[in-house]
């Protein structure tokens, strides 16, 4: 069997990634169907536990210093806990389109903090890119369930975006102490630690589940949640983070396209106009030679 050239295996990959988390917003819909969103945030993070158990116990992950525990929490709940509580919550009254682009804002939130809580210096530039991202979010909040029926879910997702930028912003303050899956792993485990609140009550919805939810559910927990960051950090091993970033912009899209075919969603066209606007800002950040605080928004 011929052996794969790496520029193929980078390509694989990166569309696996955007593949796997184009899936998501789906995902959380359906598994919305037979469970609460904090049991759902808990059952998948249960799943992607053992997934990155059976990894860390192959790959031979190192344990972590005792004085970094209280890091390695604080990134498991701004990635985790925090993050996928409010996306699920948000995702009950949000399209899985429409939640797939608030998500991708987290950049334009990466830049306020940057500026109001690490004090950074931030350019003109990326001001104007704030103002048209956040203008953008306006436009797919208000198209998506239309103008008369805005309420606070596309908020709480708004929220799920700056709770990934104070965790990206954590790990750009804090390089270097762990390898990339190292830091995935622990992430993912305290996360799961912290999402144990929920557990009264999940053994009873896991019993009542349908089985299309519950294989939602495990997709949930396998791929965007484990074999995603995965492949994202090999990605990363081989290219530079700013041309890798530019693949997930395709995120969006995608997730639009399996809503299609698996909810049925349509997506209006004030939507897919306020899409346009949140994406090129966003990517306009990235295009800006000064470096930016945020890497990239996950699901």
């Amino acid at each position: 069997m011929p052996r794969l050239s790496p520029t193929l295996k980078i390509i694989l990959a990166m569309t696996f990634v955007v593949a796997c988390w184009g899936y998501s917003p789906t995902g959380i819909h359906i598994g919305l169907q037979a469970y609460d969103p904090g049991h759902l945030a808990l059952l998948r993070f249960l799943l992607a536990s053992v997934f990155m158990a059976a990894v860390a116990v192959w790959r031979g992950i190192s344990l972590p210093k005792i004085r970094d525990l209280p890091f390695l929490i604080a990134l498991g709940f701004f990635a985790v806990s925090l993050h996928h509580v409010l996306l699920n919550f948000g995702q009950q009254g949000v399209s899985a389109g429409a939640s797939s682009v608030l998500a991708q804002s987290t950049p334009l939130f990466s830049t306020l903090l940057a500026r109001f809580v690490f004090k950074d210096r931030v350019s003109a530039w990326r001001w104007g890119c704030v103002l048209l991202g956040l203008i953008g979010v306006v436009i797919v909040v208000a198209g998506d369930k239309g103008l008369g029926s805005i309420d606070a879910h596309g908020l709480l997702i708004l929220l799920a975006a700056v709770s990934w930028s104070v965790y990206f912003a954590l790990q750009k303050h804090h390089t270097g102490r762990y390898d990339g899956l190292t830091l995935t792993c622990y992430s993912v485990w305290s996360g799961t630690v912290l999402l144990l609140v929920y557990l009264p009550g999940l053994a009873d919805q896991v019993a009542k589940a349908p089985v299309d939810v519950q294989m939602a559910v495990i997709g949930l927990g396998i791929f965007p949640s484990a074999l995603a960051y995965l492949a994202w950090a090999f990605v990363l091993a081989h290219v530079d983070l700013s041309r890798a970033a530019m693949t997930l912009y395709l995120v969006p899209p995608t997730a639009m396209a399996i809503a299609s075919v698996a909810l049925g969603e349509r997506p209006a066209m004030m939507v897919i106009v306020g899409a346009v606007v949140v994406l090129i800002s966003v990517l306009a950040l990235n295009l800006e030679r000064r470096p930016v605080v945020a890497r990239v928004a996950g699901v």
